[in-house]
């Protein structure tokens, strides 16, 4: 991993497809399941968090394979879920019950994000294939830990960044790349601001939830109703704010077509200091820079989406536009669709498609696609923890309250013990990852 935007490809990719051309055996189930499966064969799905997004993914994974298992430590969600896709499928409140159902083949994880390393990394060492929401993970460690058992283990990971196989967000990466733009300088991001609220009053926990397993890692306090579910992203104990909830999706964009990893991090923040109350920064604004000199700017206003400026001008792209001179240009000096092959297993075939419900269509499609061929996915592990590092190191600088310097091929601060204490959290006892 290195400063030099070909460098920067060759090892995104590269070194994932090295993991996945590889597949190590966990069980003597999971040797089984490695066979090649003939045209019929449908591969069992499990699916873990089924509120919202969870339900979205498995619905849209069932044309694909058999959903037999569902995962939630909310007694009502999980039986919603079974209702709402044929009441076949077995329920479980813990996690790895579902993992030991030699049934399942490929894990859905649609948890909030403190659990998502743990749980990857045990579906894969249990020998799933599994498709995982973003963002892919809580800390910047918790990346190297999954970058590592993902290679360890063979299995193939999609994480669920769809707007790459949105084809708005994919056109304008690739005019960037084929130089529409001139030599690129400025990408903005703008993530709309972060919800504040509370004091929130402490309450019984309900009969239908498994609120210590819903913590798991995280530090064990009272039940807050607004610290669960949808409302977890606002609670740095679980989640980072919209840095990482809509910069998972839109700085993963920026950074897919700067083509480069971050040196320098500028974070501001202002944080409430409300008692039981969220405490993700209400207003923030980060500046990253890159060794070839572009100037990623994170904000809190504006239209939200990417702008992309270089020295022949700039294209904006968000979930319903793309928009900007050099693409107005496009109806006279094409890019013929072959040369969108991003990815190591970029299939043509599919149709181009738009919006978050027909784009997860073509990125479940491709996750499917890379399990039957053992090949890298859009959205793997390496890109992800990449993308979902400058996040993380975005929101460190934003809570340190200074411009902090990193290395990207140590992965580290550069002289600041201080910031390289923030890699990594305490876990709390028996949810340790093992990697």
């Amino acid at each position: 991993m290195t400063g030099t935007r070909r460098q920067f490809l060759k090892s995104s990719a590269g070194w994932a497809a090295l993991g996945a051309a590889t597949p190590y055996v966990f069980t003597a189930n999971a040797e089984a399941r490695q066979r090649p499966r003939s045209a019929n064969d449908r591969p069992g799905i499990g699916a873990i968090g089924l509120r919202y997004q969870g339900s979205v993914i498995t619905l849209k994974a069932q044309a694909h394979g058999n959903v037999v298992a569902f995962a939630d430590v909310d007694r009502n969600v999980r039986e919603q879920a079974r209702a709402s896709f044929g009441s076949t499928q077995k329920i479980y409140e813990d996690y790895r019950a579902l993992l030991d159902n030699k049934d399942v083949d490929i894990v859905l994880i649609a948890t909030p994000d403190h659990w998502h390393a743990k749980i990857l990394i045990d579906a894969c060492r249990a020998g799933k294939d599994v498709y995982i929401e973003k963002p892919l993970t809580l800390t910047i460690d918790e990346g190297k830990h999954i970058c590592r058992v993902v290679k360890e283990t063979g299995r193939v990971v999609q994480v669920g960044s769809w707007q790459r196989s949105d084809a708005r967000y994919r056109r304008a990466v690739e005019m960037v790349r084929q130089g529409r733009l001139g030599k690129l300088k400025r990408v903005v991001c703008s993530t709309g601001p972060n919800p504040s609220g509370g004091p929130f009053p402490v309450r019984p926990v309900p009969n239908c939830l498994n609120w210590d397993l819903w913590q798991g890692p995280t530090p064990s306090v009272p039940y807050i109703e607004e610290r669960c579910h949808y409302t977890f992203r606002w609670w740095y104990e679980y989640s980072g704010g919209k840095m990482t909830d809509w910069g998972a999706h839109d700085i993963d964009i920026a950074q897919w077509g700067i083509g480069e990893l971050p040196i320098e991090i500028d974070g501001q923040g202002e944080f409430p200091n409300i008692p039981n109350g969220s405490n993700v920064a209400t207003r923030f604004r980060a500046t990253i820079r890159y060794p070839s000199g572009v100037v990623l700017e994170v904000v809190d206003r504006g239209r939200v989406g990417v702008l992309f400026e270089g020295e022949k001008g700039r294209i904006f792209v968000n979930r319903g536009t793309l928009a900007g001179k050099p693409v107005d240009a496009l109806k006279d000096d094409p890019l013929p669709r072959e040369k969108f092959v991003l990815y190591d297993f970029d299939n043509l075939d599919r149709p181009e498609r738009v919006g978050k419900l027909d784009s997860i269509v073509n990125h479940m499609g491709n996750f499917f696609d890379c399990i039957r061929a053992r090949k890298t996915p859009i959205s793997d592990v390496v890109s992800q923890h990449q993308s979902v590092t400058t996040c993380h190191l975005a929101n460190i600088s934003m809570r340190l309250g200074r411009p902090l310097r990193w290395d990207p091929l140590k992965e580290q601060f550069i002289d600041d013990q201080e910031a390289n204490g923030w890699l990594s959290r305490p876990r709390r006892k028996g949810f340790e990852l093992e990697a």
